[in-house]
């Protein structure tokens, strides 16, 4: 059932009492989002007050020759049920235009200021479109840039420094034990992402994106209110694009209010060093985060509940590091769980249950890192009829499209792999839809890469999943024991392997365990967008001594003409 919908003079400016010059429309003229309705003029200029619904026009409350302000009724709609592109997407549940308060209008809205939002935003406006960016935190960057991805590297990086410079004791080499100034090191990362976020405040303002800060909630197909510190802000859009992210996961019943229970934003705050510390979750933010705190002196223990680390990477790539950390945690509990969790004086009484797992232990602070989902909840999103499946990720197709025509949705939001660089790619496809362009998210493979020490990282087909799902293949290894470049550098533990189609021989996918392999993965990925076989890799000429030489090599071990390893003819 059609509702009647009253539009209001918008914001003019500085300007009151502005004469209205024309009237475009009729009472029976059907308007659709951006049709002119009213002309208005001023001293300095004239203007034109745009349809922001689809409708009928029911009733026209001003004439030629009377003067408005900002606020005052023009005319009502029969706003209908369809999108601004005419398909019926969704149900109008409430006016899409608040009685007595007109929203502001952007051609583009973009719902968070992650790699994934403000590339969209950012994208949209050089294809010349009006673009709003809004974003419920002071800075933009998202959870990346704040309090993920960019600190967490910093933080990396300085542990690798710690454990190199320890190592080179083997080399005759020593150092004084660290002295760590945890306020010096707090200042060092937060300088870092001020002045990622900085400059990405510039680049808004040199795209001239406008940036409002506060939580989003949709109205309608094509509105929003916004509320920051008690204030509500509405706003009207033609496109949005949904690139709100992801929250930790959280267990039912551990004590979040105990300062000492962290998560991976309260981790990276590195308020202190404990003595012991818990980390749930052996996945990749779990051991990132894990690899600082060894470094700085924790002594810690990893519980996981599947039976390797950081799963769905293939076992061999994920066996070095393994080893390697052994050596230098506390404990590393497989196929376990924790599933109690007790504040005591002395710190967070822990209950296990699992293989090899005591039935509790005491420590000084335990980090959750199990996961994370989608921030769809906070939305609104039935209100504008968007599609929500059960595990709150919004759907949409090769477009980045929902189910409602004029919403896109990027990133986190619409489902694994859960990666910035994913989000990056998926918000340029988006915001050139947008702008009329007929692309398609089309990635072949998105690379995972876990920053521990060895790095780890993947791409394409891996082993697991082949045998799982009954593809063949064949692979090819090279093991960096017979890299001089590996070796140089004091590691003999990583490896590189290939895996491919054993009648084409084109690769189907890739993994590297060892420094660097993060930087190098790139390579792997770029060959498997082009559709490269084994002879491709194998008579590309690699500088040597390198450690990028090795995806050379392990091609070369798959053809049959490494040199560098002797390989038993089959």
């Amino acid at each position: 059932m059609n509702q009647a919908v009253t539009i209001n003079v918008p914001n003019i400016g500085e300007a009151e009492n502005v004469e209205v010059i024309e009237i475009l429309v009729a009472v029976g003229d059907r308007v659709e989002v951006e049709d002119p309705l009213i002309t208005l003029e001023s001293d300095k200029a004239s203007m034109e007050i745009p349809a922001l619904i689809t409708g009928i026009v029911r009733e026209i409350f001003i004439a030629v020759g009377d003067h408005v302000s900002e606020g005052d009724l023009v005319l009502s709609v029969d706003a209908d049920q369809t999108s601004p592109a005419g398909e019926q997407t969704h149900s109008v549940d409430e006016p899409a235009i608040k009685t007595g308060a007109a929203p502001e209008h952007t051609e583009v809205l973009v719902i968070g200021a992650g790699p994934g939002g403000y590339t969209a935003a950012f994208r949209a406006a050089d294809l010349g479109k009006k673009v709003t960016l809004i974003e419920r935190h002071s800075t933009l960057g998202g959870v990346c840039l704040n309090v993920g991805c960019i600190p967490s590297k910093a933080l990396l990086h300085v542990a690798h420094v710690i454990e190199e410079a320890s190592a080179l004791a083997k080399s005759g080499i020593t150092f004084g034990k660290p002295e760590i100034d945890l306020a010096a090191l707090r200042k060092h990362k937060e300088k870092i992402v001020q002045q990622l976020t900085g400059g990405l405040a510039g680049l808004a303002k040199q795209r001239k994106v406008t940036v409002i800060n506060g939580d989003a909630k949709f109205t309608s197909a094509n509105t929003v209110e916004v509320n920051h510190d008690g204030q509500q802000r509405n706003l009207g859009f033609e496109h949005a694009i949904i690139a709100a992210g992801s929250h930790s996961v959280k267990i039912p019943g551990f004590p979040y209010d105990d300062p000492r229970m962290l998560d991976s934003t309260s981790a990276l705050a590195l308020k202190e060093i404990p003595k012991r510390m818990l980390v749930i979750g052996g996945g990749i933010i779990g051991l990132e985060m894990a690899s600082v705190y060894t470094a700085l002196g924790a002594s810690v223990t990893v519980v996981e509940l599947a039976d390797v680390l950081i799963p769905g990477c293939d076992p061999d790539l994920v066996r070095p590091l393994k080893k390697r950390i052994s050596q230098s945690y506390e404990n590393i509990y497989l196929q376990s769980k924790v599933t109690r969790v007790e504040p005591e004086e002395a710190g967070l009484r822990i209950w296990f249950e699992g293989k090899k797992t005591p039935e509790n232990d005491l420590f000084d602070q335990v980090l959750l890192a199990v996961g994370r989902q989608p921030n769809s909840g906070s939305l609104d999103a039935d209100a504008a009829g968007i599609a929500i499946d059960e595990r709150g990720f919004i759907p949409v197709d090769r477009q980045m499209r929902t189910n409602v025509t004029n919403i896109f949705a990027i990133g986190d939001i619409v489902g694994q792999p859960m990666l910035a660089h994913k989000a990056t790619h998926e918000g340029k496809v988006a915001a050139e839809v947008i702008a009329g362009h007929p692309v398609f998210f089309d990635a072949k493979t998105i690379p995972s890469v876990a920053y521990t020490d060895p790095e780890i990282a993947w791409m394409g087909l891996t082993e697991s999943t082949a045998k799982a799902d009954d593809i063949k293949y064949e692979k090819a290894i090279f093991p960096w024991a017979a890299s001089g470049r590996s070796l140089s550098i004091g590691r003999n533990e990583g490896m590189t392997k290939v895996i491919f189609d054993p009648d084409s021989k084109q690769l189907l996918g890739a993994g590297i365990v060892g420094s660097n392999a993060g930087e190098l993965i790139a390579e792997a990925v770029l060959a498997l967008e082009m559709g490269a076989d084994m002879e491709d890799l194998a008579l590309t000429i690699h500088p040597h001594p390198t450690l990028s030489e090795t995806l050379n090599f392990a091609a070369e071990v798959a053809e049959g003409t490494v040199t560098d390893l002797y390989v038993s003819k089959k």
